[in-house]
């Protein structure tokens, strides 16, 4: 890999032109990174649009692409929606590529993963997931202060994620529910920090704007029990005016609140540690994708695990797991949500109690 690795971004909507070329562009030009990328122009394909071009950036076909680029020095971001992926990741496999980065989520559901852990198989692809969070400067804080003790064992993890998201849920772009849209970052940062659990309750609620019900797209939410004995609880509302990602640890002996930068308009983290000696505040610079992408590259110039010679990228499992719990969610969300419809249908349907569930269905 003397000439660094070639890039090949598949799907140009908001993930792969919004977010993962601006961050590329930065680290191709950065001394610490420029050295993992080759210096030929990065390659996009979009089955929606025409990618504009510049000099950087060439928009192709998915068929000419591996005869502008040779398929084994090249990290193909795969950004198209969830429900798009398989397809996308069988004909990949076919035209030789092999070291592939997912944007997330990882699939849409557990049926969906399976197919797509089963195509790695077939053709010996080494996967990555999109998740920053768990490589971010304030993760590595909160994980250093749990192993460090200080603050007595961990009890309960809350995470707030609110930010307004209308005109993409009304423009349709992929994500079938609020759990696939914040949630896996921080569901997948919950069990980075306290290990494996199980959802023990979860719900939801629709997107409404101008009269127009996006079902499901509104509100979602999840409570999940640890195996360490810690409990989580996350909270994700797309319906809200502001943005916010918060995650707060209660421990035995203090208490740490973390915000997350609210986009990727700033780079910027807060860590607030309240304990016996009172409460103090912390500002880290945390540029968590692009941290995440230098790591990534520099892991595929590794070798990487590609053709199984190596194991899988160490947080494909945790990923893997994040797909899993969010598909029992969903189903144990919709479950309840069926079950609020049939009260409001029975006859003692006007009584305050049913009234409530109905509300809370709509």
């Amino acid at each position: 890999m003397s000439n660094g690795l070639g890039t090949l971004l598949v799907g140009m909507g908001r993930a792969g032109s919004g977010l993962h070329l601006p961050v590329l562009r930065r680290l191709r030009t950065a001394a610490e990174s420029a050295p993992l990328f080759a210096p030929a122009p990065i390659l996009a394909v979009d089955p929606h649009r025409r990618p504009g071009q510049a000099a950087d950036l060439r928009p192709v076909s998915l068929a000419e692409a591996p005869r502008l680029a040779d398929p084994a020095d090249t990290v193909v971001h795969l950004c198209t929606p969830p429900t798009e992926r398989v397809a996308a990741l069988d004909t990949l496999g076919r035209l030789g590529y092999r070291r592939i980065l997912l944007e997330k989520p990882f699939a849409a559901d557990a049926a969906g993963l399976d197919e797509l852990l089963a195509l790695s198989e077939r053709h010996g692809l080494d996967l990555v997931v999109v998740a920053q969070w768990l490589g971010s400067r304030l993760t590595d804080r909160l994980r250093a202060a749990l192993a460090s003790g200080a603050y007595g064992p961990l009890r309960t993890i809350h995470v707030v994620q609110r930010k307004p998201r209308f005109s993409r849920s009304l423009a349709g772009d992929g994500h079938p529910t609020a759990f696939d849209i914040e949630l896996p970052h921080s569901l997948g940062l919950c069990l980075s920090l306290a290990g494996p659990g199980r959802v023990t309750g979860a719900g939801g609620t629709d997107m409404v704007v101008g009269g127009r019900v996006l079902p499901r797209l509104g509100t979602a939410w999840l409570n999940l029990q640890h195996e360490s004995g810690a409990w989580t609880r996350i909270r994700s509302d797309l319906t809200s005016p502001v943005r916010e990602r918060r995650v707060t640890l209660e421990l035995a002996h203090g208490t740490l609140i973390g915000h997350f930068p609210g986009s990727e308009a700033d780079a910027y983290a807060r860590l607030t540690v309240i304990d016996h000696d009172g409460e103090s505040t912390e500002l880290l610079h945390d540029d968590s994708l692009s941290t995440f992408l230098h790591h990534v590259y520099a892991y595929f110039a590794a070798g990487g695990a590609a053709g199984g010679a190596r194991h899988p990228h160490p947080d494909l499992a945790v990923n893997s797991q994040v797909v899993r719990l969010l598909d029992q969610a969903k189903t144990i969300a919709a479950q309840a949500r069926e079950a609020q419809i049939r009260d409001a249908q029975t006859p003692d349907a006007q009584t305050p109690d049913a009234q409530h569930r109905a509300a809370a269905a709509r």
